[in-house]
């Protein structure tokens, strides 16, 4: 079994070659403070306050078409609202309790690279970059990591892992996670929600969707139980005027290069379906079937998961404990103690290669996702 990277703390020499740090982890652990505490009345307050006559223009997306046009519009909204934030009076104190908390960053590939670059660069002067085998030392002898720990990971894993985040995290000495979707290695198959997005933008028709507008398709689709969901699908293949272009998915060879060049590698099931969905019988074939996969393609069984939409379901936990997992992760924008609790349910934060880097701070901070669930709060 091939060990991981132990270093836990890291910053860049002259070179921008990344090398171990010697900070100590001696200091009051704090991990009870954290911005989930101000919220309401007084958080509100203190945003609303913030000056925002510093918040930077920034240029509209131009359609490229469908989704990734809503996705450049949301982004550009988020980017804004993090520029304000950044400057909010309560921006330092939040980034001061931060520092007794764990990120674990959520990435969906990279479409950016000089934005992701400038992501990292910040964290070699911000944060303590840490292995996933460095979380697992810390489950293990239950002591915490180090202030500002940050771990990077990525969530069904394409291509650009491979070709655009390997190289800038190699160059600057940083680890990561990806987890891995086991039945799209090795083919040219899409991603199941960009099949559909593209099948129901030609034609594409299902019963059980009732075909409002395509915009709405993925959430009605993630709403099914998974039997509907995989009969719809087959129903927009076959009633689509066009089929959807080939999408190139990593190889076992690409895995191996991965874990090879620091990125752990993890399980994110069979097929991503919404555990949520799904029947027992499928909860446990969806992760067996992905497990005895990677084991067979790395030559040892992977110790993490990520649950698929990011939400936890206690049957899969079960199924977890039984095949040895030690650590399972979240997606529900919320940073963590520096020695998580529960360590098969590690919160981790959504966060985009594209994100501005005024924005990054502030959810890096947890600042931006204690403001969004506040606004969730207030709008209900």
């Amino acid at each position: 079994m091939r060990a991981l990277p132990l270093t836990v703390g890291w910053s860049a020499d002259r070179h921008g070659t990344g090398r171990p740090t010697g900070r100590s982890t001696d200091r009051p652990h704090g991990d009870h403070l954290h911005g989930d505490h101000l919220h309401g009345d007084h958080l509100r307050g203190d945003l609303l306050h913030g000056d925002r006559r510093r918040e930077e223009h920034r240029h509209g997306a131009h359609p490229d078409g469908g989704g990734r046009h809503r996705a450049a519009v949301d982004t550009e909204q988020q980017d804004a609202r993090g520029e304000w934030l950044r400057f909010a009076p309560v921006q330092p104190l939040f980034r001061a309790l931060a520092a007794q908390r764990l990120a674990v960053l959520a990435y969906h590939g990279v479409t950016d690279h000089r934005s992701f670059g400038a992501q990292l660069d910040r964290l070699q002067r911000l944060a303590t970059p840490v292995s996933l085998e460095a979380v697992l030392q810390a489950v293990t002898e239950r002591r915490p990591l180090p202030p500002r720990s940050v771990l990077v990971t990525f969530d069904d894993a394409d291509r650009s892992v491979l070709t655009h985040a390997l190289p800038a995290l190699d160059a600057r000495g940083i680890p990561a996670t990806a987890f891995v979707i086991s039945e799209l290695i090795g083919t040219e198959r899409p991603f199941w929600w960009h099949e559909a997005d593209f099948l129901a933008r030609h034609g594409g028709r299902a019963r059980s969707l009732d075909c409002g507008h395509p915009s709405q398709l993925l959430r009605r689709l993630k709403a099914m139980p998974d039997p509907d969901r995989r009969r719809s699908l087959h129903e927009l293949r076959v009633s689509a005027d066009r089929r959807p272009p080939r999408q190139e998915q990593l190889t076992p060879a690409d895995l191996l290069a991965l874990r090879d060049g620091g990125v752990a590698i993890g399980n994110h099931t069979q097929g991503h379906p919404c555990l949520g969905r799904c029947d027992d019988d499928t909860v446990r074939a969806e992760i067996t079937g992905a497990h005895e996969a990677l084991t067979r393609w790395l030559g040892e069984p992977p110790i993490a998961f990520a649950y698929p939409d990011g939400g936890h379901d206690v049957r899969a936990e079960t199924v977890l404990q039984e095949l040895g997992y030690r650590l399972g992760f979240l997606s529900d924008h919320r940073l963590g103690p520096r020695l998580p609790s529960h360590p098969l349910q590690i919160s981790r934060l959504q966060v985009d290669s594209t994100t501005s880097t005024r924005r990054f701070d502030t959810i890096l901070s947890g600042l931006e996702p204690a403001y969004r669930r506040w606004r969730r709060q207030a709008v209900a």
